[in-house]
């Protein structure tokens, strides 16, 4: 089996939906990163993903290519997996690399949440359609009729369609489902915060960031914020009993974010930098009629780790997606507690105690933000630049949650 690495890549900024990058579209967005990737190396393939989608664009993988004015004779194909779409591109990246002439693959995602499309009803779309191909003045006319009832609104932001509840839903579902208390959430937000605070302030971020439409770092992070500040927001979903805030839910953010996938050779191409190893991955799904919506990685971390002969104390890096801190705690509740490993995730192995102390050190989603598609090349590039800076034979674990009920989970190891 080829060896398979990973190197940082390089990102925009991640600013707050409706800001800094209203007047972009993700194109405009992702293009500039995708350019500035392709002047250290030239890539052999490209997957890149977005989970809104634009509805003009039907590959942007392959649009990226011209936009970033790269060669033609690139191919590129687009993925998608929520917000574990750029992290599910980097294991397909890993199943290329070491085939034919395929050694060096750029893998990444863009999300731009400022900009979300209106869908129009089937039907009416439909009549539209046939008009035009007909009568193209009657259309025009029909269009001016169109009304409200004439689109799929957005009732219920990024609501789930099976369940038709947002993902904030599901998770305060989760949180009294797994008795995750407000206290211990905003605890794991104010940490967040003050550790994308530090990397920004020791320059750890500095060569990870491409600047972009006038921003050269992070918006979100925030310097003021403290347990008595998150203390005082309101929850967002049940204003009762609920415990999930604006505080220790994850920002809708715009941004874009890459990562190199390569073999031995395409490595040496990209200077022969310090070799991340992508030793393992594990991909899950739950029903979270029963579960939680974002509960599977509390299946695959323990199914990995078993694996791989591994227990917590053994893993020198966590790099865990904070969509929402409840979701963060309650994964690893889960993953900690044998009778859910042996029941659900089918191990019986005793892993330890959990060392919180090595989560996330330079910040996660609830502070730097959470593009979709965006979100695990950020995480992996931060985790594999994280782990070069250790010892020789250090490991990290990646675990990634998404919409569905879908858990990634990846084990990259210093080489």
């Amino acid at each position: 089996m080829t060896d398979v690495f990973l190197v940082p890549g390089l990102r925009t900024p991640f600013v707050k939906a409706g800001t800094s990058y209203l007047g972009f579209n993700a194109m405009q967005i992702a293009g500039p990163v995708v350019a500035a990737m392709a002047k250290r190396a030239n890539p052999d393939v490209i997957v890149w993903g977005q989970v809104i989608p634009d509805a003009t664009v039907s590959n942007i993988a392959r649009e990226l290519v011209f936009e970033a004015k790269l060669s033609p004779e690139i191919p590129a194909y687009s993925t998608v997996l929520a917000c574990s779409t750029s992290f599910m591109g980097t294991v397909q990246a890993a199943g290329l690399v070491g085939h034919g002439r395929l050694h060096l693959a750029l893998v990444g995602g863009v999300e731009t949440m400022s900009h979300v499309p209106i869908a129009l009803k089937s039907s009416f779309s439909d009549t539209i359609f046939a008009q035009f191909a007909k009568n193209p003045a009657g259309a025009l006319a029909t269009l001016q009729k169109v009304t409200p009832a004439d689109f799929d609104l957005p009732t219920n932001a990024w609501a789930n369609k099976q369940s038709g509840r947002s993902q904030g839903q599901h998770t305060e579902e989760t949180a009294k489902m797994y008795a995750i208390p407000r206290t211990d959430q905003d605890a794991v937000a104010l940490k967040s915060h003050q550790n994308s605070v530090a990397g920004q302030d020791s320059g750890f971020f500095t060569d990870l960031i491409l600047p972009f439409g006038g921003v050269d770092h992070d918006t979100i992070p925030r310097r003021d914020t403290s347990l008595e500040k998150l203390a005082h927001l309101r929850p967002v979903y049940d204003a009762e009993h609920g415990t999930i805030t604006a505080g220790n839910a994850s920002p809708n953010t715009d941004g874009a974010a890459s990562i190199w996938v390569c073999d031995a050779e395409g490595l040496k191409r990209l200077g022969s930098p310090t070799a991340i190893k992508f030793v393992d991955w594990e991909v899950t799904a739950v029903n979270f009629f029963e579960e939680g919506m974002l509960m599977a990685p509390a299946r695959a971390i323990p199914r990995l780790l078993a694996r791989n002969n591994l227990k917590f104390k053994d893993v020198a890096l966590w790099n865990i997606h904070e969509a929402f801190a409840a979701q963060v705690l309650a994964n690893v509740k889960m993953a900690s507690d044998p009778t859910y490993r042996r029941e659900k995730a089918g191990v019986d192995f005793d892993f330890g105690e959990f060392p919180w102390d090595r989560v996330n050190p330079h910040g996660g989603s609830l502070s730097i933000g959470h593009p979709f598609a965006a979100t695990g090349a950020r995480i992996l590039s931060q985790a594999a630049k994280e782990l070069a800076a250790m010892p020789v034979g250090s490991r990290g674990i990646v675990s990634i949650c998404a919409d569905g009920g879908h858990g990634t989970v990846g084990l990259i190891e210093r080489v």
